[in-house]
């Protein structure tokens, strides 16, 4: 007779897989299907799959690697796929003699080289239903390792410049070593070089004393592989430009600009490679630039074309560069930038610096484009006075986050929209703490003051701030319950001036207490003294009296064996 399984039998399995609990159900119920009909046996069969995913695994380079992927499935042939990145593992080429597909559906890397980490992905499937993957990522450590060794590196005479150490390590490269002329070098106790963080060296200011035979060691937590070849190093005369381009050039919409630049190499070195390239990293339009012999010309100028332009001049030593601006007049006004916000509970007050105008005699002015965080329309409010770069929007909802951007406007019209910026208005503020004070006690200084009349439920704790100076700094060390309104401050010094305020806190705001001045009498100062002068005196005296105490207890206890030796020998003698 069947078993029946208490949880599956008879009911349709969950379509997800979990794990080991959906296995051994499947061991505890081997025959369900006795007892359903054709359709509830159809739908037992779309349980499909119960895994044991692959884990995580750290291993050294040349280990072996094995990833668990055991299925057990109704009907059961089961189908297992293992995938690299979301490639085959059997059509990485890397992987191909390395790599083993068991037939309980372990993945098997023998050896495990240093490109092997990865993300590895199991996927089965016994052909009915969709089929279940589970992941692990496979990381490969290995000592630190030079992967290139150029055999000449340049360096730009009276320029900065690199010496590189081409590097791979896992874990991450902790430090490198390097020599001259098969001398250690010592880069952090030499002047003008710096290490970098990828271990090669920067000189700030090359001179001919930095030509050599350099060679470099990476270490990381592993170790090392070795040393790099030795790479001479040559110092030699930057490129130079003999034809730069103008500091600015002006148009209108639909002209010509020609922007011309050449430069000369050293002696001994190649003839630099001229390119012209949009600093900001937009591409040129090749369809209205010419560029011929260092020199570019841009037809038929848009608002677009407006920015700065570099000519760039690279040979095997440096790379130079000379920037110009093209300025592009005639047009509405560019977009405003670097818009930056400041909230309170119920306003925002905005600020940005103007994009150009379109125009040395165009004046601009400026909208505010502001809703709720991307849940309303849009409002507007224009900027007063004109050409104002700052503008506080007011009536605002507490709490709440909003969205700004900034348009300018010209005689020909509306110009580019800002980038969005995105800012929250302040929570409630609690009402102002009141009647602050601060007494001086026995036992120290009490400080003391009311709650707030307004929104007093708001309150989530109390700070309290001091200062002797101009900077404020807090006085309580935790936080100050708002049922508590006294703290007691042991510790002032004397003759010295402080100032006091209480802080009501909310979740995300606050709101202070008038300012209390407190000058701490100078007799505080001795009255600490004092009190440690007198303790010090009763320490004494109970230091004093204690010893009295031990010598007469050994006088004592000296006696009381002399009395019992005396004891003994009269009995002795009789």
């Amino acid at each position: 007779m069947a078993h029946q399984h208490p949880k599956y039998c008879g009911t349709k399995m969950p379509t997800q897989w979990n794990l080991l609990l959906l296995w051994a159900s499947l061991m505890m119920a081997p025959n369900c299907a006795s007892q359903l009909s054709a359709t509830r046996t159809s739908e037992i069969t779309r349980v499909s799959l119960a895994m044991v995913p692959p884990t995580n695994q750290t291993k050294l380079e040349g280990e072996k690697a094995q990833f668990t992927c055991e299925a057990k499935a109704m009907p059961g042939n089961v189908t297992v796929r293992w995938f690299r990145e979301g490639i085959s593992v059997q059509e990485v080429a890397a992987l191909e003699t390395r790599v083993t597909i068991r037939k309980d559906g372990s993945l098997i890397i023998n050896p495990v080289s240093a490109d092997d980490s990865g993300l590895y992905l199991c996927e089965v499937s016994n052909g009915i239903g969709d089929p279940q993957s589970a992941s692990a990522y496979l990381n490969v450590e290995y000592p630190a390792k030079v992967t290139f060794t150029p055999t000449i590196q340049y360096l730009p005479f009276r320029l900065a410049g690199v010496v590189q150490c081409y590097i791979k390590a896992n874990p991450p490269l902790q430090y490198v070593t390097w020599t001259k002329d098969k001398r250690l070098l010592e880069p952090y106790q030499t002047r003008d070089i710096v290490v970098m963080n990828n271990g090669s060296l920067l000189f700030t200011r090359v001179n001919q004393n930095h030509q050599g035979r350099y060679t470099c060691t990476p270490y990381n937590a592993q170790g090392t592989q070795g040393s790099s070849g030795p790479m001479e190093v040559l110092v030699r005369k930057p490129p130079v430009f003999t034809v730069e381009p103008e500091p600015m050039y002006q148009r209108k919409v639909g002209e010509t600009v020609e922007m011309h630049c050449d430069a000369l190499e050293a002696e001994g070195t190649q003839k630099p490679n001229i390119q012209w390239q949009r600093r900001d990293g937009t591409p040129l339009q090749r369809n209205r630039v010419k560029s011929t012999s260092g020199n570019i010309t841009i037809e038929n100028l848009r608002r677009s074309d407006f920015g700065y332009y570099q000519c760039v001049a690279s040979n095997e030593v440096a790379t130079i560069v000379s920037a110009t601006q093209l300025v592009i007049e005639g047009t509405q006004p560019h977009a405003p930038y670097n818009i930056t916000g400041t909230a309170t509970e119920f306003s925002v007050t905005i600020s940005w610096m103007p994009g150009y105008s379109g125009g040395p005699d165009y004046k601009q002015d400026y909208t505010i484009w502001y809703r709720e965080g991307g849940v309303s329309d849009w409002q507007t409010i224009p900027v007063t006075p004109s050409g104002s770069t700052q503008v506080t929007v007011n009536r605002l909802s507490p709490g709440t986050m909003y969205e700004f951007q900034v348009v300018g406007k010209n005689v020909l019209g509306d110009g580019l929209m800002s980038k969005i910026m995105t800012i929250r208005t302040l929570g409630p503020k609690p009402g102002v703490p009141r009647n602050l004070t601060v007494t001086e006690v026995s036992n120290g200084f009490l400080i003391t003051w009311q709650t707030p009349l307004e929104r007093a439920h708001l309150i989530q704790f109390y700070t309290i701030k001091y200062r002797t100076d101009a900077q404020w700094k807090t006085l309580n060390r935790g936080q100050i319950r708002p049922e508590d309104t006294s703290y007691l401050v042991k510790n002032l010094v004397g003759g010295r001036t402080y100032y006091f305020r209480v802080l009501a806190n909310s979740l995300k705001s606050y709101e202070s207490s008038e300012e209390v001045k407190f000058p701490v009498p100078a007799r505080v100062k001795h009255k600490a003294i004092t009190a440690g002068v007198v303790g010090g005196i009763l320490f004494f005296i109970v230091a004093i009296i204690l010893s009295i105490c031990a010598v007469k207890i050994c006088n004592k206890r000296k006696r009381r064996k002399q009395e019992k030796e005396i004891i003994r020998l009269q009995h002795t003698t009789w």
